[in-house]
């Protein structure tokens, strides 16, 4: 069976590696099939396809695109797109936009409790500025010894109703699965157990998505538990969507899971894949 990896990141948004060393490290852990899926950008694909191709493994197109949905973000990965397209270039310019003020509200923030040049320190770990993010600053917090972590930091820090943390209105969910189809690719909702939806709203974001043209949905991914890989290979089969599977690898050491490392799809869901040529 083919290990197929449809989610990681590189220092081209809010990885820790450039493109050409995530490549490396997919790989050596035996990764078959692999996409770079950087947050609202692609500028890091030429690098990681021609790394992949040099390392003999086969490349996809890949992109998290950040959307606000009922004033939740949900990350929509693109795949197999061609990422010359104009209209998703120009959206994800557009839904990269704001991010420099947001970063400077987090700043000020995290000052009021004791973290100073938080905008200065974090800056040291973005590889685009355009995509300075929250990991960016937690990287900088582990650093000044605040906590030891990226999850002390995002218990203490960062997130809704704790210091540091600025809400940002992203793009639509009809926008960014019109983009991503558009551009011939296919959109999938990425780590669907990290949302914080009832049942009733979680099918409202399904048949939503369906509506618009969304096609799959990550079954398999480095922020689910076991319990959850049979929760949404059920959501897979009962939505008629297909099934994906990647780490949402960010930095050795850093993130949940390694590339490539997670089990296989249930058999009982078909795959993204099933009718790529690979």
């Amino acid at each position: 069976m083919l290990n197929v990896d449809l989610h990681c990141h590189s220092n081209v948004s809010d990885g820790a590696l450039p493109p050409g060393e995530v490549a490396a490290r997919a790989k050596a852990n035996g990764v078959d099939v692999w996409a770079l899926t950087d947050h609202d950008e692609v500028d890091g694909i030429p690098e990681a396809r021609e790394a992949a191709h040099a390392l003999g493994m086969r490349y996809v197109t890949g992109v998290e695109i950040s959307v606000t949905w009922a004033s939740q973000t949900i990350h929509i990965v693109g795949l197999q797109f061609d990422e010359n397209n104009e209209d998703l270039k120009q959206g994800l310019i557009q839904t990269r936009s704001g991010r420099e003020k947001r970063a400077h509200a987090m700043a000020a923030q995290l000052a009021e409790v004791g973290i100073p040049n938080a905008f200065e320190g974090a800056l040291k770990y973005v590889g685009n500025p355009d995509l300075i993010s929250r990991t960016h600053f937690a990287r900088y917090i582990i650093e000044l010894g605040v906590c030891k972590d990226i999850p002390e930091v995002f218990s203490n820090y960062l997130i809704e109703g704790k210091p540091g943390y600025v809400p940002h209105r992203w793009t639509t969910l009809k926008d960014a699965v019109t983009w991503i189809r558009g551009a011939g690719g296919i959109a999938v909702i990425a780590h669907p157990g990290r949302y914080d939806l009832y049942d009733v709203a979680l099918d409202a974001l399904l048949n939503e998505f369906k509506r618009y043209g969304g096609a799959g949905v990550e079954v398999i991914t480095g922020s689910h538990t076991p319990d959850e890989y049979d929760v949404y290979a059920n959501v897979a089969r009962k939505y008629g969507l297909l099934a994906s599977r990647g780490s949402d690898f960010h930095a050795p050491g850093e993130s949940h899971t390694e590339l490539g490392a997670l089990p296989n799809l249930p058999p009982s869901v078909t795959p993204v894949w099933h009718d790529w040529k690979l």
